[in-house]
Parts: structure tokens; sequence; C-alpha cells
């Protein structure tokens, strides 16, 4: 067998893992996940609900309220599913779009909003929330999960670490190297990638040459899956069973195959420099709450009011949140100066002091 047989082989063993197609039909019922009807219910409450709260922040942004902002649409059930997965002692080490995974494992909401404009106050996370602060360098979550994961085997806990980036995070050096040190270790990690097919403008075509993001995983002797990612039913079938493996010593790389319909972040990007509009058309027919809807108004699970009443809760608490964001006193230099040591060295302590006196008149 040669090398490019070889190659095929491992390609072959990656096709698309789904529940759901797009018309909300289940198309792999061996796979169902084993949930009530109640839980269908709360997938579906969290995906609408993160769907109107992206939108308010959007509005807010641009309203000159919030700071730095990320756009979730169309990446719900890639967010939720993997959530929904996880234990409330399980860790999450997110990317910085992936806030609302962090507000679902706990962090309350105004926090999220006061991260975004670059407030202290949106690092101090409560002691019972097992999350890390989105990271903003690419991929540095990574290499991080993997150490936070093995410190849990270490300490004898019985929880996961599962950490987020995108397409172009797995073409950073920390994207392997942490890979391959949870293989290394059989550490309880979980990688999610959420491939919404552009690093920003890059497409993933010109990222790499893998047919798959997944495969990566077989040089570091781990899992591999690659996951419609706008199906939030193989979502969270394929999170549970990657956990489940995690805890058994197996770490796994899901590749979760999405779609982000607006910018890469509200700091200038323009995505119709780079996509086109079929394209974009493509992926809106795969929309995760629109296939889900379609699934549960068939099981009788769903209805317009239970949408509307989610929608109406959605944005009573965005407004409560940014009210308790707007509260939060403002920061001064010194407040940097303060935060940045325990004990601060010779100059920052005439800076603090230079800057303190102006504060103060």
């Amino acid at each position: 067998m040669n090398n490019v047989q070889v190659l095929q082989n491992v390609e072959e063993n990656f096709q698309t893992f789904r529940i759901l197609d797009e018309k909300g039909e289940v198309v792999n019922q061996d796979a169902m996940p084993d949930v009530t009807d109640e839980q269908l219910q709360e997938l579906m409450r969290r995906m609408v609900y993160t769907r109107i709260w992206d939108q308010r922040a959007i509005s807010l942004n641009r309203q000159g309220r919030l700071g730095f902002y990320a756009p979730v649409a169309g990446q719900e059930a890639t967010m939720i599913g993997t959530q929904y997965a996880l234990d409330k002692q399980d860790w999450i080490l997110p990317g910085y779009r992936d806030i609302p995974q962090l507000v679902f494992h706990g962090l309350p909401l105004y926090q999220a909003f006061l991260f975004s404009r670059g407030h202290v106050a949106g690092n101090r996370i409560p002691e019972d929330v097992n999350v890390l602060m989105p990271q903003i360098i690419i991929g540095a979550q990574i290499i991080q999960t993997a150490g936070v994961a093995m410190g849990l085997k270490r300490n004898g806990n019985t929880n996961v670490a599962i950490t987020y980036t995108g397409d172009g995070g797995s073409s950073q050096g920390d994207f392997y190297e942490g890979l391959n040190f949870a293989g290394a270790f059989k550490s309880p990690a979980i990688f999610v990638v959420q491939n919404n097919r552009f690093a920003i403008s890059t497409p993933v075509e010109k990222q790499t040459a893998a047919k798959t993001i997944a495969q990566k995983a077989v040089a570091a002797g781990i899992n591999g899956i690659q996951v419609d990612g706008m199906d939030v039913l193989a979502v969270l079938a394929a999170t549970q069973q990657a956990r489940k493996d995690a805890l058994d010593g197996t770490p796994t790389l899901i590749e979760a195959l999405t779609y982000r319909y607006g910018p890469h972040t509200l700091a200038g990007d323009d995505p119709t420099r780079y996509r086109t509009k079929e394209l974009d058309t493509e992926y809106q027919e795969k929309d995760p709450l629109v296939r889900f809807r379609l699934f549960l108004e068939g099981k009788k699970l769903w209805s317009e009011d239970m949408e509307n009443e989610v929608i109406e809760q959605a944005k009573a608490d965005v407004k409560e949140a940014i009210s308790l964001a707007d509260k939060e006193p403002k920061q001064k230099v010194s407040d940097f100066i303060n935060n940045m040591f325990e004990t601060l060295p010779s100059n920052l302590k005439e800076q603090l002091e230079e800057y303190t006196a102006k504060e103060s008149k």
C-alpha cells in the first residue's frame, strides 16, 4: 500500500456525523442521544436565547455600549450542544467567540458584557464557575487545556477540560502541541474546532491540505470525529461520547462543521469581501435553529408562543445585564497599574503616584 492509499484510507474514516438533516428529519436514529422531551426543549430555548442575545449585543456594540464582540449566529448548535453535554464541575477554556458556553456554565451575563468592555470585573469569575476567561491569543487555550486536564487527572478528579477554537486556530503550532501532550499523558481533554470555513478571511482550503481537521487527531493518537456542527443533537451525542472517552483516558478532537453568518468580529471585518452570496445562502438553509425547530414541531414539543417567550426573556435579560455593567465603576489608569503586580517595581510606583494625583483632582 503506497502513501496515497494510506492517506485515503485515513480520510475515509472521517465521514460527517449527523442525526438531523436540514428539514429536521432524523437520518441516524441509532445515534440519538438519551434526552428527555424537557431537555430537547431546553436545547432549543438556549439556541433561541443565544440568537436574540447575539442580535442585541451587535446593536449595543453599534451604540458604543459594548466593546469587542465576535458574533455567534450560525454557530449556536455547536456552542450549546457541547456545553450541554458537560458536568457543572468540568472546565471550559474558551476562545473569544465562546461567550455563550461560559454564560450557560454559570458566568453572569453582565460579567460577559464587562469582559467585552475590557473591564477587570469581567474577569472576576465566581468561585463555583469552572471557566477561564476567553483567550485572545489564537490557539493558546489549546495548550492550557492539556495542562488543566493533566491537573484534573493528577488530582483524581472525574471531570474533563474542554476548549474551543476555529479552523484558523488549528493552523497554530499550539494546536498540535496541545493535542500531542494530552494524548501522551491520556489527559481528560476535549478539543473542539468550530470550522466555520474562514479564519477571518482565509478559507479553510488554503489553511491545510488535509481533507478534514478531525483526521489530525490520528497523529496525536487520540480520537477524532467530524460532526455536523449545525445539528445540535449530533453535537450533543458526539460530546457526550467524547466526555466518556476522555474520562477513560482518551482525549477527543471534535471538528464541528458550522458557519458564522456575520463578520469575524465587529472590529472592522467585512465578510462580503471574501464570501459569496451563494455560500451564505447554502449555510442559511442549514440553519441550526430552523432544523431543530422543525424537529421539535414534528414531535409537538415547540410552538410560536414558546419561542416568543424565550425571545422576550432574552431581551429582558440583556437589558438588565447591560444596566448592571453600566453601574460598575469606570476603570482608572491607577487601577491598571495596581492590577499588574502584587508588589510594584519602582518605575510603576512612580507612575502610580503620578496618576493617583491626577485622578484625585
